[in-house]
């Protein structure tokens, strides 16, 4: 008899307890963050064509050597709009090649978004049927990876990168192979 009129107050309690830890783990900035399985690990081998040459196939193999950014992007993208202006500083200081991985995009479209807003990258690999992307882990764009000179990913970010992200992750984290190396 007694313990069913202390059920109803322990139900809740329990709920209560529940909804304060919730609560509590939502107040990290990065709680969306996905940690990638793939950081420390060979990036996945691949074999596109290049945008701006359809008939020239360039592999993972390819990069290798020097330390490169993979930027995920395609023309339908909004968020890649809105990072644009960070990867073009970016990219101007020629501090690590940028690579573009134009996602699930047609051609056409690709073309004339970079006509619009300006190619920052050394090279854009095509990526229309978005196969190879699984391998990475892509799922959404736009996602930004560094690959050392050995083919190792060393760094993630999904989302659009903005100057901060760049001067506290990616900066950082490129510094850190390349006193490895």
């Amino acid at each position: 008899m007694k313990l069913n009129r202390w059920l109803p107050l322990v139900i809740f309690a329990a709920l209560a307890a529940l909804l304060a830890a919730g609560v509590w783990i939502s107040r990290k900035p990065d709680r969306d963050a996905l940690p990638s399985p793939l950081i420390g690990k060979a990036a996945p081998q691949f074999s596109l064509p290049v945008l701006h040459e359809p008939d020239r196939i360039v592999s993972l193999q390819d990069l290798r050597g020097t330390p490169f950014v993979l930027n995920v992007w395609g023309s339908w993208c909004v968020e890649c709009r809105v990072e644009h202006p960070v990867l073009t500083r970016f990219a101007e200081s020629k501090r690590v090649r940028v690579v573009g991985y134009n996602w699930k995009d047609e051609r056409a479209d690709a073309l004339r978004w970079l006509e619009q807003f300006g190619n920052p990258f050394w090279l854009v690999i095509a990526d229309i049927e978005g196969k190879n992307a699984i391998d990475w882990g892509i799922y959404g764009a736009p996602e930004t990876f560094l690959v050392d000179g050995n083919g190792m990913i060393r760094w993630k970010h999904v989302g659009p990168l903005s100057d901060e992200i760049v001067r506290k992750e990616l900066l950082p984290a490129l510094q850190k192979i390349e006193g490895a190396r």
